[in-house]
Order: structure tokens, then sequence, then C-alpha cells
């Protein structure tokens, strides 16, 4: 069997779990051949099928993300390692992005809270040269995750990771004060129904925060103020149904807010200020 081959038997295999299962498989198969998809698509499509491929589309099969497959997956524009341990970043994050990259000046001191891959704070440094910063998590298996993309993409002399869990007292202190600070919270609700791709497999820790999914932003926001700068910026990442409630936890904590929407046009991020 060739490769395009394979690809066409794998979709049909896939349609049962995935919206996107022709590009799931031309993805893993591109993993298993070593190269990039648009190279094998240009390229390798009459290649014999490589004898794991197979196995990879058992795992898809089984729900399994394909970033976790292949342990790669793009964001605004950089190639990021993920692993169980972190979520993966979703093109709606990059709204986060946008914002800060916009509100930003040229040089300062950036906060990512809950980093995970260390999405958000790479994608800041890797368009602002003049930039350094701090990324934090709860798991050291994430922060492991995120300096090795740091130090993949050359950034690893402008940031720093540190385990720190913001539910526990004492974290903020000795991170010094920042220019702007990024945060993709957990934020779903406990009882929400997700895809088993998502909640079977993504790390629990980094999606759920109780009945309503504000219980991290109550715990979160009220602590800001003493990492913020004097005209710093915090940009935190909603659920679309959250804005007015959120916007809420931050004016009791003093910040004024302003929304920013996704490319869908949904409700995605705080912009908030004190």
């Amino acid at each position: 069997m060739t490769a395009g081959e394979a690809i066409r038997a794998a979709a049909e295999t896939l349609a049962a779990v995935s919206d996107t299962a022709r590009l799931d498989a031309e993805w893993l198969m591109a993993h298993a051949l070593g190269v990039s998809r648009s190279d094998m698509l240009l390229r390798h499509l009459r290649d014999p099928a490589p004898p794991g491929f197979a196995a990879l589309v058992e795992r898809r099969a089984a729900h399994e993300p394909v970033a976790y497959i292949t342990g790669t997956t793009e964001f605004f524009g950089l190639t990021l390692a993920v692993t169980p341990a972190t979520l993966i970043p979703r093109g709606d994050s990059e709204t986060l992005v946008a914002a800060a990259l916009e509100a930003g000046p040229p040089t300062g001191r950036a906060l990512d809270l809950g980093t995970g891959s260390g999405a958000l704070l790479l994608a800041v440094l890797a368009n602002r040269e003049g930039w350094e910063g701090v990324g934090i998590d709860a798991s050291d298996d994430a922060l492991a995750v995120a300096a090795g993309n740091a130090a993949a993409l050359g950034l690893r002399p402008r940031s720093a990771w540190h385990h720190r869990n913001w539910h526990s007292p004492g974290w903020a202190d000795g991170l010094g004060n920042f220019d702007l600070i990024l945060c993709n919270p957990p934020y779903v609700e406990t009882e929400a129904a997700l895809d088993r791709q998502v909640r079977d497999w993504e790390p629990a820790s980094a999606l759920f925060a109780g009945p309503e999914g504000l219980d991290d932003y109550r715990v979160l926001i009220p602590q800001l103020p003493v990492l913020m700068k004097a005209g710093a910026r915090a940009i935190l990442e909603i659920g679309a149904g959250q804005a007015d409630a959120v916007a809420a936890i931050a004016a009791a904590a003093g910040f004024t807010s302003a929304l920013r929407r996704d490319l869908a046009d949904r409700p995605r991020g705080l912009i908030l200020q004190a």
C-alpha cells in the first residue's frame, strides 16, 4: 500500500472520531515518514506506507490527540513540543498574544502564569527581541517541556521557568514586577461536556475550575496587583460565556477591563489594567 492509499484508508477509519479525519491522517503519515506535511503531500504519496503508521492511526482512533502522538503542534508561527503534561495550545489563545504585541512597549518583562508548553510567553518573546520573561507552573513536567521549547527556539537566555502554584501562600515571592502578565488559567466547568480527546487526555488540573469555571479567577486576580508595574496589563483567557463574571471579579480587585474576541468573534480575552 502506498502512503496515499494508507492515508485514504486511515481517513475512513478516523471519520468516526474526528471532524478532521483526512487532515489527521496526513499529519500522522508525515510524522511516520519523518517529513513535513507539505513535503509529504508533494513528494511522498507514492512511497510505501511505513510500518509504524497503522499504530499511529490506532492511537488516534482511541481519541488520543494528534499533537500528543506526534509530540508537536504549531502556535503563532512556532513549532512547540507538547506532552500529556501540557495543554495543547489552540489557535484561540493566539488572541492573547496578538493583544500583548499590540499593547506592549518595545522592551519589557512578561510573566506567563500556568505556562504549560510555554506557548504564550515564547510567542511574545519570539516577536519582541527587547523582552524577557518568566513562566511559572505547578507541574515540573510541564516546566521541563516549556524550558525545552525555549531552548529549541533560541529563547532560553531571555526566559526563566519556576515551579509555583498560585493556590499556595507566598507563591509570588521573588518573582519581581512585570510590564505584562499572560494567563490561560483553568476555566472549564467541572461537569462540562468535553470531547473525549480533551477530557480523557489533556491534564485535568489545567482544565477544570469548579462548577462555574471561575475558581481560579477568584483566587488569582486579587493577587495580580503586587506583580504589576505601574501601567502594566494582565491579559487573561476566558471561556465564551465568562466575560461578565470575570470582569466583575476584576472590578472588585480594582481593575478596569477590555474584552478581546477571537477570530470566530467569541469572547476570548480580558485585558486588565489597574
